[in-house]
């Protein structure tokens, strides 16, 4: 973690550096006379997340698209490979399906696997397929990075997700392994909530968020309501880069694989 914690400080203190990103900190109040207060240190990473955060937001302007993807027969599906894939020591999530997905999209959208270079006002094409997975630690957000994501089938990515996840957990991460992303993927359908805009992870420009799954009454087309498991998806985009309609096309394109999870094995 030495050089986790390095690389963090180096980088708080260049966007320190860049003067607040042009907005001074309005004065707080004494909160004391009010009532009991307790003052406590910001740790390294919440440190590192506030500063990050607080320059995508105030550098891209977000744009969210809402959907929702019928998962009904892929959860069929994800329960019966697990029954396999427990033997080789693995289990299918959701975003490890994703990831899959997400890699196979960025393909069909490139200008979501770009980044913006305003200083030469030029556009950054990757031709690699790397993507983030945000995990929930005790001492705050980090983002391990699956490299060659378009190479590898679920098997081996499910793997490599529980362990890059187990590592940021306890504190074995390397810089290294958080590096290096073109897109990220954030899973809050563990916890709860119906939607949310998360916020791109710079230099990327593009992040998907992911609610909990619920069953739905959905209109079949015949007469009859049948209940669906429907998966609340959020899109957040850089506008800069990408327009509202290709927003759309892309969020559909994901939707449309996860409703037809064989498209994924072809």
């Amino acid at each position: 973690m030495d050089d986790v914690k390095a690389y963090s400080k180096k980088l708080h203190q260049e966007r320190k550096a860049g003067g607040g990103f042009g907005i001074k900190q309005e004065a707080l109040p004494d909160f004391a006379k009010f009532g009991a207060v307790e003052t406590k240190k910001m740790n390294r990473i919440r440190e590192v997340t506030a500063t990050h955060l607080s320059y995508a937001w105030a550098t891209i302007p977000h744009v969210t698209q809402f959907d929702k993807a019928d998962i009904t027969q892929l959860e069929k599906s994800r329960k019966e490979l697990n029954k396999t894939l427990r033997e080789k020591g693995a289990k299918l999530t959701v975003t490890a399906v994703l990831l899959k997905i997400i890699a196979a999209a960025l393909k069909e959208f490139p200008q979501f696997n770009s980044s913006i270079d305003m200083e030469t006002k030029e556009i950054i094409y990757k031709k690699y397929f790397n993507v983030g997975v945000a995990v929930d630690t005790e001492r705050g957000l980090m983002v391990p990075v699956i490299k060659d994501v378009d190479k590898k089938n679920l098997t081996e990515l499910s793997i490599e997700l529980n362990e890059l996840a187990s590592k940021a957990r306890e504190r074995k991460i390397s810089l290294e392994e958080l590096q290096g992303g073109c897109f990220t993927i954030t899973n809050l359908g563990g916890i709860g909530g119906t939607s949310f805009t998360p916020v791109i992870n710079s230099p990327e420009v593009a992040i998907l968020g992911v609610s909990r799954g619920n069953y739905e009454p959905v209109y079949n087309g015949y007469g009859v309501f049948e209940p669906r498991l429907m998966l609340p998806l959020s899109l957040s985009y850089d506008h800069r880069i990408i327009d509202g309609a290709d927003a759309v096309r892309f969020l559909r394109w994901v939707i449309e694989v996860l409703e037809q999870p064989l498209k994924m094995l072809t």
